[in-house]
């Protein structure tokens, strides 16, 4: 059986939050910390906080603003933080809604009905809770029929859900697979760190992979796909739930323990991760696109992971050998900011419809882990 990609889904939350309007909350919420830290700085005890800057943060990633779930707190100095209250067992948890929201989109688009859809992988990077999986409520809210799990490979997990769903239809599992990956991205990242304020967003969007004999007849061939992992530490969250099980942490749910949370959430050694992943990922491009007969050049589009602009050319540039126009490696993080597993998703879905009937593409995605992932399709119309 071949798989190929029949449709794709984008749900994006109703408010936005600029650079300037997330500086200003960061910087005062750096005075008022600075002042009532004051003594302590005077002392050498404690170090003063700096400021962040808009104009630093879109030269530095390329960032300009960022969708949000829940933007007035995360704005407010005295929260830095999403606000997403509970749900009762009986309402559809966050995750799955937006998950439903942009699988809705992905099978209307090729009128597709969720009794159609065979089987879920609810891929992301951050799942809302272990079990029971979001997947299995997301075929529950949708209708669907046979299986659903839920799989997590950080920012890769779009492109390894992609290949996993092929592997499930190459296997008979199911002939139409839904794969979606809604991100919270905001509700792991500390908005009281300086280095990371800025970096991600909220989202969710939804990719339909099918066996080509029900396909429709406009459609994308999944040309190969590679997929590597190598350890790392240098992109890291620590929250999980064995966290109030650590001694240190007895606290954590009152006073939030000696540590706190902060330590649990998003952290990354940017220049590292900088250095080791784009060699990384420009030499798995260049190296599948060998082994599938494919000139680098001849790639009308690189749809790449929403991290870092300045990264995406870099790579971009090692593996065309040239400066590549923007047309060619086409950018959503200025609007979107990082979405993690989301981002190539979404510069897939935005920036494709121009494609010809055997032109060639590659959806890639690199982070934590270290992981990556290729995909090449070939446009079928």
């Amino acid at each position: 059986m071949t798989a190929v990609i029949s449709s794709t889904g984008l749900w994006t939350p109703k408010d936005s939050v600029s650079n300037d309007e997330l500086v200003e909350a960061f910087n005062t919420y750096v005075d008022k910390w600075n002042t009532d830290n004051a003594a302590e700085i005077e002392a050498g005890t404690k170090d003063a906080l700096t400021h962040s800057n808009a104009a630093f943060i879109e030269k530095a990633s390329g960032i300009k603003s960022r969708f949000v779930i829940s933007k007035a707190p995360m704005l407010d100095p005295e929260i830095m933080a999403p606000r997403i209250p509970a749900r009762s067992n009986e309402e559809p948890s966050i995750l799955a809604e937006m998950a439903v929201s942009a699988a809705k989109q992905a099978l209307e688009r090729v009128g597709r009905k969720p009794e159609d859809v065979g089987a879920v992988i609810v891929a992301c990077s951050n799942l809302q809770r272990g079990y029971p999986a979001v997947a299995v409520e997301v075929q529950d809210l949708l209708g669907t029929s046979g299986f659903a799990f839920d799989m997590n490979v950080a920012c890769s997990s779009a492109t390894f859900g992609i290949e996993t769903a092929r592997g499930l239809i190459a296997g008979g599992q199911a002939k139409s697979v839904l794969v979606v990956n809604p991100e919270i991205c905001t509700a792991h990242l500390n908005l009281k760190d300086r280095d990371a304020h800025f970096i991600f967003g909220d989202v969710a969007t939804a990719i339909l992979v099918e066996d080509i004999s029900v396909a429709p007849t406009e459609h994308w061939e999944i040309i190969g796909a590679k997929l590597v992992t190598q350890f790392s530490n240098n992109i890291r969250n620590n929250f999980g739930f064995l966290n109030h099980t650590a001694p240190e942490d007895d606290g954590m749910h009152g006073d939030r323990g000696k540590r706190g949370l902060t330590d649990k959430l998003f952290v990354q050694n940017g220049r590292s991760v900088f250095k080791e992943v784009v060699p990384m990922v420009a030499n798995l491009i260049k190296g599948q696109s060998t082994k599938y007969g494919i000139d680098p050049n001849d790639l009308k589009r690189m749809w790449l992971h929403q991290a870092n602009l300045n990264m995406n050319v870099l790579i971009a540039k090692k593996v065309l050998g040239k400066d590549v126009e923007i047309e060619q490696a086409p950018v959503v993080l200025d609007e979107y900011a990082n979405t993690s597993s989301a981002g190539s998703i979404i510069a897939f879905h935005k920036y494709s419809d121009d494609f010809k009937n055997g032109e060639t593409g590659l959806i890639c995605s690199f982070g934590a882990g270290y992981s990556a992932g290729a995909i090449f399709v070939r446009r079928v119309a």
